[in-house]
């Protein structure tokens, strides 16, 4: 049972929230058709987290649409992605937003104060990879997570990513971000004892493939307990780990 609804079954039982506004929040529409989109207005009940908009391809209207309805439903931060810095001027006229350039995302409202079991930890094979790190990383304190970026510590000079040793032994969980030929994710999945979500970037020459050879690297990693996430979603890393950060929670037991 997720969270939200777990919230809303208590706040009925302690006497916090009357049956019957308990029952109009859970027999509310679905979705809200608005023409241009179908907004899920109970994914939250249904998955802990509400709908996030990905705004690549959508006009300025569009996204402000979508969230003035999520708004209105009392969805509270909204996070979305792929935002360019021209639409996140044109959607906060109308609704103020945190925009956060190099991850190219906004959130509307407050982030949420960090509640997951433990740290989620960023790595970079480089400094070109930080922009889907940082999608990453924005995408993990959104839902609720305690971030440490560490960045620019790729196996070109393994003494970097060593010298961060204690901070990858005690992790809850590490995204392991790289492009080229995508080691990285396999040395710190030789490190860890942590699940590690390995992306893949675009980033380098001719024979990467815009990201194909890490991929294929990442996928035939010899480390145990790496998982891979497409090429440059840094969104599906960081959304992934809050999700193992947040399972004993999730599932009601102690901290």
């Amino acid at each position: 049972m997720d969270n939200e609804t777990r919230a809303l079954l208590e706040a009925v039982r302690d006497g916090k929230m009357p049956v019957e506004e308990a029952l109009v929040r859970l027999r509310a529409e679905p979705f809200e058709d608005i023409g241009f989109a179908k907004v899920d207005l109970h994914r939250k009940l249904r998955q802990g987290a509400a709908e996030i908009i990905y705004g690549a391809g959508k006009t300025p209207e569009q996204i402000s649409g979508i969230l003035e309805v999520m708004e209105q439903a009392g969805q509270s931060p909204v996070l979305i992605t792929r935002l360019s810095a021209e639409a996140a001027q044109e959607v906060g006229r109308a609704h103020p937003l945190a925009y956060y350039p190099q991850a190219r995302a906004a959130v509307a409202g407050q982030m949420p104060p960090a509640d997951g079991l433990g740290t989620v930890v960023v790595a970079t094979g480089g400094t070109s990879d930080i922009p889907v790190a940082e999608e990453a990383a924005i995408t993990a304190q959104f839902l609720g997570n305690q971030v440490l970026r560490l960045y620019d510590v790729g196996v070109a000079g393994l003494h970097r990513t060593l010298a961060h040793l204690d901070d990858i032994l005690s992790a809850s969980v590490i995204i392991a971000i790289a492009g080229m030929e995508g080691a990285l994710a396999s040395v710190i999945g030789g490190l860890a004892d942590c699940p590690v979500i390995a992306v893949p970037t675009s980033v380098g020459y001719g024979a990467s493939f815009n990201g194909l050879s890490a991929l294929l690297s990442m996928l035939n990693s010899c480390a145990s307990g790496v998982s891979v996430v497409n090429i440059d979603n840094g969104f599906g890393a960081g959304y992934l780990a809050s999700m193992i950060n947040h399972i004993g929670l999730q599932r009601g037991t102690e901290r």
